[in-house]
């Protein structure tokens, strides 16, 4: 897929367009750059943009006694809880550390150690050899 640049149209009285280009002239920016972060960050936070004139911003949160960024009271108990779920998640990685080495190292021993012998090469192929050793089956009449 080729990532191209599609045009948006927008419809907006003369008075706002007056007011948009007044804003693109402030900040030193074209008039299609105001849409195009706009678009941006509408697409960027889905569709939810509220816009806020920025007197309403500035003054809007000292009259209101909250500052910008918000702050929250977390309780001790939250606080102590993180630090040992923290804690406690970096024993765990120690151990996992640990127990891969345990492997690494038991890995080691087996493919430099002695010769390994499998249960199924022991298993003879011949039926001959099966059928001299079978219990319960005598050659000579009791």
């Amino acid at each position: 897929m080729s990532n191209k640049n599609k045009t948006i149209s927008f419809r907006v009285s003369e008075e706002k367009f007056e007011t948009l280009r007044e804003i693109a002239e402030e900040r030193d920016i074209s008039l299609s750059a105001v849409f195009r972060d706009y678009v941006d960050m509408l697409v960027d936070h889905s569709g939810k943009v509220e816009v806020i004139p920025e007197h309403k911003l500035n003054g809007g949160a000292e009259s209101d006694d909250e500052s910008f960024p918000p702050k929250v009271e977390v309780p001790k108990s939250f606080i102590r809880e993180h630090e040992r779920l923290e804690l406690e998640s970096d024993h765990l990685r120690e151990q996992l550390e640990e127990y891969k080495r345990y492997v690494t190292k038991l890995r080691e021993e087996v493919n430099g150690g002695e010769d390994i012998v499998l249960l199924e090469d022991l298993d003879g192929d011949d039926e001959e050899e099966e059928s001299a050793y079978r219990i319960g089956e005598f050659d000579e009449p009791v």
